[in-house]
């Protein structure tokens, strides 16, 4: 059981999440979720592809030089690859109670560490990046990388232009984002809808 803190309001909202973090399940997700953002657009040209004639260089005997058929033969600057990558597609399945475990303890690890706060409400922040600056200076967290998640979209635009700060909807909160990022804020609203997320064991 975990206290998360409640910006500018003094309480505190409990959570269940894992005592324990596995850091292997953490890598595991993050490996799942970086494989999947993979393009896997990598191409090379085979012996077939490369635009050369197939016509015989020079005779097969009495030259004295090495049998080739074509320039197109991969020992030749220009030639085509033996084995180059290919289009393919890297992403695989990972099992869902994997992936909602890696969350739970991604969020754990980082309640552990005092760094998950909650948020009801951003004061005086209406859109404009200035604005949000100043609310993390009043919450001393201007020095940090953070990761904001919320559903409101005037906070989302005063935050996205910050260089340390990366914007979440809270249906796109994940584990990569969350260990990539030092501190983790969220609005309460947020907390409700990760909560759904987790099979409604967050709190």
């Amino acid at each position: 059981m975990y206290s998360l803190p409640v910006l500018g309001s003094g309480k505190t909202v409990e959570a269940q999440l894992p005592e324990r973090v596995n850091p292997h399940v953490l890598y595991e997700v993050v490996r799942w979720q970086l494989a999947s953002r993979r393009r896997g657009t990598a191409s090379t040209k085979t012996r077939g592809m490369v635009s050369y004639t197939s016509k015989k260089m020079y005779p097969q005997k009495h030259t004295g030089r090495a049998r080739h058929g074509d320039y197109g033969a991969p020992i030749f600057v220009g030639g085509g690859t033996v084995f180059g990558p290919q289009p393919r597609d890297y992403s695989y399945t990972l099992p869902k109670k994997v992936r909602r475990l890696g969350l739970e303890m991604a969020l754990a690890d980082r309640a552990q560490q005092g760094k998950l706060f909650l948020v009801e409400r951003f004061e005086g922040v209406a859109g404009k990046t200035k604005e949000f600056v100043a609310w993390l200076r009043a919450h001393n967290l201007e020095g940090p990388s953070l990761l904001l998640v919320t559903s409101d979209p005037l906070v989302a635009r005063s935050a996205r232009n910050l260089p340390q700060v990366r914007v979440l909807a809270p249906e796109g909160l994940n584990v990569y984002d969350i260990l990539h990022q030092e501190v983790l804020v969220m609005e309460a609203s947020a907390w409700d809808v990760v909560k759904a997320r987790l099979g409604g064991e967050g709190e």
